[in-house]
């Protein structure tokens, strides 16, 4: 059976809206895809269900259909999409409404099960304000098989959208693990839309990605597959983009799916030629019984002024504002950070500057509202010389709280609906306990006369959040490059390296078939994105951080 060709054209709420168009028209194509969650968009969907319930969806989704349902049934092209949000049966109608004002004739079928809220405190999770369990593949393959154009869904995992068509096309079943532990690993290649094609990529000076090209996952019944782009566009696809984007927000060997466990470690990447990268060897494991549920809380209120500190005494400047600026009632926390982006005899006042930064957070919006933002300007002629800040005083904002829950599986019930039939997709048949997989052989040491350098001479890294936690990944593109980073970075010289991380849990997985190690930082975002504990509360420049800093490294190498 011939090969699916699967693009997708979104890898967040928010991303290129043309690129539905452009990957469209940009040559041919089976399925359209499109990821629209990441942990903070579920909050954000919360917060719009909380003012309509019939919102909860990703509304640019439907701007992108609007423009180009038409085009895509013209191609023949079927659109699977997680834009579903907390609402998947209402996007799944507002779209039927979309087609018939077109004049178009298109089946929309929906996956639902996702959502718990309802069940919440029955299943132990409090009162949240959105808890949705991460589904599979099988519910899509469901629509798609009983002949929808169009599949919109709730929380999948973010590779589902992929595999769920290409176990469709192939007819896999739930025990097909080798399959589609393949088809997991190209989905999260092409998830995150452009990271595949050389956004965000370290050695991004070595291509032209001014205007990217979205990926494409050519997968094989075998769960092999090229991924590659339309030919024309921007940006590049090889083995280091690619390897980039597997080590983007992932923790051990062993990657857990509500349908299979995908051991990375068995993952092989060859260039087979120009932009065409071929993934193989990919074994996969039956998955763990519990479903990852995430759980979004409105946190409170917070505000931040940043007071901008310039030329001399940066650190006497910075205490006289700490005690200078005091509060009508001290909000339930209250950080300082002092940036010393200040540069000795600088030419620009900008880099003669460091920055002073106080958050602050409460349940009361009143405490961290106008009266804390006032309260900062008020000293402005009181203060250290050079006082300014950087916006004028402003009002709290609601923050929210993100942390993982877990449900056994049996307990979720995953339903396509097509054509108002409502189709129960049972759990994996088979289940096994998530553990750590065994550690590899390590090559020799490179041996040799060493120079402190930057590691990102000779390292690429990518890195992301998971919750709280930070994700790092490093890796190198030479054998020689690889026996000296799997020996030279251990957790003890992680954290010399990035002293945040030095009274945290850090854990270190090794991937020896990609040349790289990736490091989870435990709490080093606090409570999630949305929480804003910390500058990069994403965690999205933690890797060229790392890259920054220096090491003894082999002269070899450099």
């Amino acid at each position: 059976m011939s090969a699916i060709r699967i693009g997708n054209a979104s890898g967040f709420y928010g991303d290129r809206l043309s690129a539905v168009r452009e990957i469209l028209t940009g040559g041919p194509l089976d399925v359209l895809t499109g990821d629209y969650l990441a942990e903070l968009t579920m909050l954000i969907l919360g917060r719009d269900r909380m003012k309509d319930p019939k919102l909860g969806y990703a509304k640019t989704f439907l701007r992108q259909m609007e423009e180009n349902l038409g085009l895509a049934v013209e191609r023949k092209v079927k659109i699977v999409a997680n834009a579903g949000g907390l609402n998947p049966a209402g996007l799944a109608g507002a779209l039927r409404e979309l087609a018939a004002k077109l004049g178009l004739d298109v089946t929309v079928a929906h996956v639902e099960g996702d959502d718990l809220i309802g069940r919440a405190e029955e299943l132990g999770f409090g009162e949240p304000l959105t808890a949705n369990a991460y589904l599979g593949a099988f519910g899509i393959a469901e629509c798609l098989k009983a002949g929808a154009d169009v599949v919109v869904t709730g929380r999948v995992t973010d590779a589902s959208v992929i595999v769920g068509p290409a176990a469709a096309h192939f007819g896999w079943g739930p025990t097909d693990y080798d399959q589609l532990a393949g088809a997991v690993a190209a989905g999260h290649v092409i998830e995150c839309g452009a990271q595949a094609t050389g956004g965000n990529y370290s050695f991004f000076a070595e291509h032209d990605i001014r205007y990217p090209g979205f990926p494409i996952a050519e997968i094989h019944a075998d769960g092999s597959s090229v991924i590659t782009k339309h030919e024309g566009t921007g940006g590049a696809v090889t083995v280091g983009t690619v390897t980039a984007q597997l080590l983007y927000e992932i923790s051990g060997a062993r990657y857990p799916g509500p349908d299979v466990t995908a051991r990375f470690d068995t993952i092989e990447l060859s260039q087979e030629d120009t932009d065409r990268v071929r993934i193989s060897g990919v074994r996969g494991e039956a998955p763990p019984p519990d479903l990852k549920v995430s759980l979004n809380t409105l946190g409170g209120f917070r505000n931040e002024m940043v007071f901008v500190l310039t030329g001399l005494d940066i650190d006497a400047k910075a205490e006289l504002v700490k005690q200078q600026l005091t509060f009508k009632k001290t909000p339930a926390e209250v950080r300082w950070t002092l940036a010393r982006t200040d540069h000795q005899d600088a030419a620009v006042e900008e880099e003669a500057s460091a920055f002073l930064r106080c958050a602050v957070k409460d349940a009361d919006p009143k405490v961290v509202g106008r009266a804390f933002s006032n309260a900062a300007v008020e000293i402005a002629l009181a203060s250290y010389p050079g006082f300014h800040v950087t916006a004028p005083p402003g009002d709290a904002s609601p923050y929210g709280l993100f942390k993982p829950g877990y449900v056994d599986a049996k307990l979720v019930e995953q339903v396509a609906v097509v054509d108002g039939k409502r189709i129960v997709i049972p759990p994996s048949p088979e289940t096994r306990v998530l553990a750590p997989a065994e550690e590899p052989d390590l090559p020799e040491p490179l041996t040799g006369p060493t120079r402190r350098a930057p590691l990102g001479f000779v390292a690429g890294a990518r890195s992301g959040d998971k919750g709280g936690d930070a994700n790092v990944g490093v890796w190198v593109r030479t054998d020689e490059a690889w026996r000296w980073l799997v020996h030279a970075l251990t957790v003890a010289e992680f954290k010399r390296l990035l002293p945040e991380a030095e009274d945290l849990p850090v854990h270190r997985h090794v991937f020896s078939t990609l040349k790289a190690v990736n490091f989870v930082v435990e709490g080093l975002l606090g409570d999630g994105v949305a929480a804003q504990a910390r500058f990069d509360p994403q965690a999205k420049a933690v890797g060229e951080w790392l890259r920054a800093r220096h090491m003894d490294i082999p002269e070899v190498l450099l």
